[in-house]
């Protein structure tokens, strides 16, 4: 079994390499918070209240949610990914007399072995995050000089506990449909596509929405002297909301897809003809990539405008302060939402450099029938626009949703001002990930003898 694992990653090194990241993230983001906590509770009383502000459990507490959330959401997506990139080889082995029980271990190999490889650096990245976390917190008063990160493993040994079981429910998820089905059926899946999400996969997608609604009814219903619990609520609605077009994702995409494909089937006849076929056909490839764009889109653009809308809203009543507009938490903000373009910029690039990578088979086809190296990056700089387009209206959407509730809080308005020229550098940002990633792939993946790749399966 060991044997199978290690050949399985070796085989698709771009997939597990994304996972592999994700995986550090989220283990170098729990023992962050998790040793915050634990300075916390190591620190005497005395010495905690010394310094002002709301403490350093709750700061960790309110800091760490979303981020630790979010981190979880980035690991959940890339395992995902990587674990449909392998039905091929997980249908072949069902052919060999593989048991369902056996293709499951398999599965839960990979994420151990994946995770075990990366525990000790996220440790690492970790504890030299809460250190300078807890630095920069003292050096704004927020937190005592003489609290100290303790040597304690718990944190490490928490992080990976709980990273791990996040890793094996999120596979065991995704293997589940491959190993219940035949042999047979399961082979044949593998080379195509469904047309249809799945019921299960939408009545999930629809409790989540209706979790996010919920979240942003509480968000927009605080009174004016709870702004903060507003802000938290709505921030959590647009993760929430997330989770809802992750799950919805491919019925999503298909859909926008057709809509924002008619143009570029206009403007680019060819290339943008091929190029809206494909992602309308390949609607859950299309989801994969477009997922981690709206993560970045809509994260962004909820906490850029959310800190926007409360700084207006304070200057309109005289300039009065909530721990929303204070100097030190738009520092914090500032530090939380470069930790979430982090994540989300890390699952762009893994997701969308593995789902080029992944289609060099298809592009030796298309060139054994007759196109070139040029209209197949056409094609390609065609997808990417769309791909863009797709998720920033997504994500796009979801921080409308999220900070018009925060908006009707703060200010009793449900259209909240928005910072134009940041929510432009968050699509520029976004335009510059997605392109980039998928033309330079896209280059390498176009190459090579045509007739040995087809031939050769998908290596």
């Amino acid at each position: 079994m060991i044997s199978l694992v290690l050949g399985q990653l070796r085989r698709r090194p771009a997939a597990f390499a994304g996972t592999a990241v994700a995986l550090l993230l989220a283990i170098a983001a729990v023992t962050l918070f998790g040793s915050l906590f634990a300075a916390d509770l190591a620190t005497p009383a005395a010495v905690r209240k010394a310094a002002a502000g709301p403490g350093l459990m709750i700061i960790a507490g309110a800091f760490g949610e979303i981020a630790v959330l979010v981190a979880f959401f980035v690991v959940v997506n890339a395992l995902g990914f990587a674990l449909r990139q392998q039905h091929r080889e997980l249908a072949l082995l069902r052919t060999v007399a593989a048991t369902p029980r056996q293709t499951r271990r398999l599965v839960r190999g990979e994420v151990l072995v994946t995770t075990l490889l990366v525990t000790v650096p996220g440790w690492a990245l970790g504890a030299v995050a809460a250190r300078w976390f807890l630095a920069a917190l003292q050096r704004r008063g927020m937190a005592s000089p003489d609290v100290q990160v303790p040597g304690t493993p718990v944190p490490m040994l928490v992080a990976l506990g709980v990273v791990l079981l996040v890793g094996l429910a999120a596979s065991a998820a995704a293997a589940r449909r491959i190993s219940r089905i035949a042999p047979a059926a399961a082979l044949t899946a593998s080379s195509t596509e469904h047309a249809r999400t799945g019921v299960l996969r939408l009545l999930a997608g629809a409790g989540a929405l209706a979790g996010g609604v919920l979240l942003l009814r509480l968000s927009a219903t605080r009174p004016a002297d709870q702004v903060d619990k507003a802000g938290q609520a709505a921030l959590l609605a647009s993760l929430v909301l997330l989770v809802a077009v992750a799950l919805a994702g491919p019925f999503a995409a298909r859909v926008l897809a057709a809509v924002l494909g008619g143009p570029l089937r206009v403007l680019a006849p060819g290339a943008g003809w091929l190029a809206d076929a494909n992602l309308r056909g390949y609607a859950r490839r299309l989801s994969s990539a477009v997922v981690p764009v709206a993560l970045l889109v809509g994260l962004s653009g909820t906490m850029s405008i959310m800190t926007f809308t409360a700084g207006r809203a304070a200057a309109a009543a005289g300039g009065t302060a909530s721990s929303v507009t204070s100097a030190t938490d738009i520092w914090l903000r500032q530090a939380e939402l470069g930790m979430l373009v982090c994540f989300a910029a890390v699952s762009v690039v893994n997701t969308l450099v593995a789902v080029t990578a992944d289609r060099r088979r298809e592009f030796a086809l298309l060139r054994l029938v007759g196109a070139t190296r040029p209209q197949l990056l056409r094609m390609l700089s065609a997808e990417a626009v769309l791909t863009t387009a797709v998720g920033v209206v997504l994500g796009a959407a979801v921080a409308g949703a999220a900070t018009s509730a925060f908006s009707a809080a703060v200010t009793g308005s449900a259209v909240p001002p928005v910072p134009v020229a940041t929510c432009g550098w968050i699509v520029a940002g976004a335009a510059a990930l997605v392109l980039p990633g998928i033309l330079v792939t896209g280059r390498w993946a176009v190459g090579g003898p045509a007739a040995q790749l087809v031939g050769g399966g998908r290596d």
